[in-house]
């Protein structure tokens, strides 16, 4: 091969690896789901469009942020740096439905990031497990998996551009554990750097052992391969380094709209949003201030939870665990 070309298809690659608006700038592409859940939980619109006007200030970063699971025109994927969705999962993950899994495989191979949050980690093992395991490092596998609602303690943070700035923090919420990861990364506990693969456990947490024990949101549970692990670290947020040149991340909470109001989970989130776009993250990390005021605009209109009856205490009580999966 001459030289001349030779140096022509080593910038193709590299501008396919890292693409760039016209005015030179990354370009995140957000996606949040359709409204679900009773008011206050999974309330993706209004949580993307908080942390989009977080990022507002950050240099060499353009947001595109889209609603109802996906995006308006996929042309914008056309110079995309990142993915992230932030909407209900399972077998219409908005990641598989009409024919997005192409689309999004074609987005990994030219080394595009992706992440997902919360339910949106989710995914039919046949339909995309394998997809997300290589594209994110794993995913949430019904009945393998589980959802319990915790109060999770991160004492120990590790030293990683998503970490910047965060101190440790304690949060209620649906932190899911037991994730499907790949298999070189077992409990995905332990960071793993296997060639140009490189994995990152973020959040990590040891839950109780009434935690393990349920029940959890949706199956209830318990399960036993869930209570047999009892007193084992669970990572509830990771990052990953593909081959492909992209990154990848999953985090599991963003379940209760206002924990967007912490500090370091809103951090710890608006942190990754950069470095799955390959931006650089501040080394104090994304600062911003979020108001309580802020915290409840833009909710989906949702109707209010119906009150239980005294008579049949038991069926709305398990009614509600299902409708806040």
């Amino acid at each position: 091969m001459k030289p001349a070309h030779l140096l022509t298809l080593l910038f193709a690659t590299a501008v396919s690896l890292q693409a760039v608006t016209p005015d030179g700038k990354q370009k995140l592409v957000f996606i949040a789901g359709k409204p679900s859940h009773p008011p206050g939980m999974h309330e993706f619109r209004a949580g993307t469009m908080l942390l989009e006007q977080c990022l507002k200030g950050v240099p060499n970063l353009v947001v595109d942020r889209h609603e109802m699971g996906w995006v308006s025109d996929e042309k914008t994927f056309e110079d995309a740096d990142a993915v992230v969705i932030y909407a209900d999962g399972g077998g219409r993950h908005p990641a598989v439905v009409d024919g997005h899994l192409e689309t999004l495989r074609k987005l990994m191979a030219k080394g595009v990031g992706f992440g997902c949050m919360h339910y949106g980690v989710e995914v039919v093992a046949g339909q995309a497990g394998k997809e997300f395991q290589e594209w994110i490092g794993g995913y949430y596998e019904n009945a393998y998996s589980c959802n319990p609602i915790w109060e999770a303690s991160y004492n120990l943070l590790p030293k990683h551009p998503v970490t910047n700035g965060v101190q440790p923090f304690a949060t209620k919420d649906e932190w899911y554990i037991h994730m499907r990861f790949r298999p070189a990364f077992g409990h995905g506990v332990a960071p793993l750097a296997e060639g140009a693969l490189k994995f990152a456990p973020i959040l990590v947490a040891v839950p109780t052992e009434a935690t393990r024990n349920g029940p959890y949101v949706a199956p209830k549970g318990p399960y036993p391969h869930i209570q047999a692990e009892r007193g084992s670290p669970e990572t509830t947020m990771w990052t990953i380094e593909r081959a492909d040149g992209g990154r990848g991340f999953g985090f599991t909470g963003g379940h209760f709209h206002a924990n967007w109001g912490d500090d370091n989970v809103r951090k710890t989130v608006l942190n990754a949003l950069l470095w799955v776009s390959k931006v650089e993250v501040p080394a104090d990390g994304v600062a911003s201030t979020v108001t309580p005021e802020a915290l409840t605009q833009n909710l989906d209109p949702k109707p209010a939870p119906k009150p239980k009856k005294a008579a049949a205490a038991e069926t709305p009580r398990v009614f509600q665990r299902v409708a806040t999966r």
